[in-house]
């Protein structure tokens, strides 16, 4: 499916300019529409008794936001769009931004970080609940582009296949993919991998499948090692599915990978 609406998360923090970037690079390579939707944490303005909602500091973080979208969004002309998710509670922006994140094709957060006014939760409920592919981009490092050198996590379960179709819009004609399948010892390899190739390179997807026994590392750190080496610009992954919560530890793979990421990862669950 092609993208026609992406969804982009906006704060006030510097930070927020690489994943508006990535996001418009996004927008003008599909022809698609961007929306930026503005949601962080902000207390009420309380004059003794009384709160008033929504604050002048939240007001003044979010225009500034807006103005920061409309003049990178500029060559888009028609297809930019600003939401402003009004709220200010973590339980708040979590539940109205996942619902607003279900009218799209995909949703870009950005990883979570410990001194940004946005919900730390924020990336693991809009991936579990709000149905929608969802691509994270990391709070270090600078990304122009993703999709030359994609990485496919695979497993035996539907959130891997999900996350490699789900990863088709993104990915650059031709490109050097590869397929890891991380297991351990006496863990059988995808039987049907050879399939999985051919149906890749017929969305002109170059693929090539390598099956990763673990031991002494977690499943999570060889496929951060394998992004590391095959220099990958995207990393597609199941989120939260049931096949790999043994390996990863009671279902800790998802917030594992969201917590050490090296590159933008698309999750789908």
């Amino acid at each position: 499916m092609a993208l026609a609406n992406i969804l982009v998360h906006l704060d006030s923090r510097p930070r927020t300019a690489a994943r508006l970037g990535l996001s418009l690079r996004i927008a003008e390579r599909c022809g698609a529409r961007l929306t930026g939707m503005f949601a962080e944490r902000a207390e009420a303005h309380v004059v003794g008794t009384v709160a008033t909602w929504p604050s002048e500091r939240y007001v003044a973080a979010r225009d500034k936001a807006q103005a920061a979208f409309a003049a990178a969004t500029a060559p888009l002309k028609d297809r930019a769009a600003f939401i402003d998710v009004n709220r200010g509670s973590d339980h708040e922006i979590v539940r109205r931004a996942t619902e607003i994140a279900r009218a799209f094709d995909l949703v870009v957060l950005g990883q979570a970080q410990d001194d940004v006014p946005v919900p730390a939760k924020l990336p693991d409920e809009v991936i579990a609940e709000s149905g929608r592919p969802v691509l994270v981009v990391p709070y270090v490092g600078t990304y122009a582009d993703v999709g030359a050198r994609p990485l496919f996590a695979w497993h035996g379960e539907r959130g891997a296949a999900r996350a490699a179709f789900d990863a088709l819009p993104l990915v650059t004609n031709g490109c050097e993919a590869l397929i890891v399948e991380v297991g351990h010892k006496g863990d059988q390899r995808y039987e049907f991998s050879d399939l999985l190739v051919a149906n890749l390179a017929r969305h002109k997807v170059d693929a090539r499948y390598h099956h990763v026994v673990v031991e002494d590392i977690s499943v999570s750190d060889a496929l951060l090692s394998a992004i590391s080496d095959h220099s990958a610009d995207l990393m597609a992954i199941g989120a939260f599915d049931a096949g790999w919560r043994f390996l990863f530890g009671h279902g800790s793979g998802t917030p594992q990978i969201l917590a050490h990421m090296t590159a933008p990862v698309l999750f789908s669950h």
